[in-house]
């Protein structure tokens, strides 16, 4: 696997919250990272048995790389009642990659599995990538729209001080269906032009900090239909275990604060969530198909 991400992940690990009242979903990990081992390991089952025992009892796991994305699948093959796969070059990746078109190859081979039932993270990343380089990323990001559009998966955007271009891609090629913000990051304003067009917004441990009233002001407005949960762990545990290694648990803190910020009870809205997560990326269940 590729260790451009494998990056500040040497931190003690984030107590188990309180369990939620109503089991709900992580629509976004990175589990390979979270445990450095084999996709049908112990470890990833233990920190899956975590979770599920405070109320999160499902998990996307989500592509970053060609080999990575391969742990993704072989790791949703594993736990087939309990993971979904997403497969990507993360925008990172794709402008510095040795091959870009093989890696892309193995994407769109990828997508096509069962288990698959997103194409992420995929988009823009400006903090990382220098200005020489973003041609490629941008090309990169088309290619992966069009992937999810014929593919009649979800789209899972990975959006970095890049707003107004991503918005502008979508536009220009047109958004799949179920476009998915990963990890939003944007203000009130552009959560209300997302809203508009219907994207999804899910929000992670970000949420939680004190340095983000954007981001809570923001949820606030985001209708129930268009709202996700995530942790991206194992990065970006929330309060009050921010700097610890996050994990798909820490999920039930999340929740209990967008609850808070929203004004609606913590089990409705894990409900909600729920609901919402199966809608846009399927049946959890062995066997089931997107």
């Amino acid at each position: 696997m590729a260790d451009r991400h494998n990056r500040d992940i040497d931190r003690p690990l984030a107590p188990l919250p309180k369990p939620l009242p109503v089991p709900t979903v992580d629509a976004h990990a990175h589990l390979e990272i979270v445990t450095d081992a084999a996709p049908d390991s112990a470890e990833v089952k233990q920190v899956l048995d975590d979770a599920k025992s405070v109320g999160v009892d499902r998990v996307v796991q989500v592509g970053y790389s060609a080999e990575q994305s391969k742990w993704c699948v072989a790791a949703a093959e594993h736990f087939d009642d309990r993971v979904l796969a997403a497969v990507a070059l993360h925008p990172n990746e794709a402008p510095v990659v040795p091959d870009l078109d093989a890696d892309l190859k193995i994407i769109e081979e990828l997508a096509s599995h069962p288990r698959v039932r997103a194409i992420g993270e995929t988009g823009l990343d400006y903090f990382r990538t220098p200005p020489e380089l973003r041609k490629r990323q941008q090309d990169s990001f088309k290619w992966h729209i069009e992937l999810a559009k014929k593919s009649k998966k979800a789209l899972v955007i990975h959006d970095r001080d890049s707003h107004d271009d991503v918005l502008s891609i979508l536009l220009e090629v047109g958004a799949p269906e179920k476009t998915v913000f990963h990890c939003f990051s944007g203000d009130v304003e552009m959560a209300k032009i997302c809203i508009d067009r219907g994207y999804i917004l899910s929000f992670a441990g970000t949420l939680t900090f004190k340095n983000a009233p954007a981001l809570r002001d923001a949820v606030k407005l985001v209708p129930h239909e268009q709202l996700l949960v995530e942790t991206d762990s194992p990065f970006l545990a929330p309060m009050p275990n921010r700097g610890a290694l996050n994990t798909p648990a820490q999920i039930a803190n999340i929740v209990r604060a967008m609850a808070e910020e929203r004004n609606e009870s913590v089990g409705a809205l894990a409900q909600a969530l729920s609901d919402n997560a199966e809608r846009i990326f399927g049946s959890f269940a062995a066997g089931s198909s997107p």
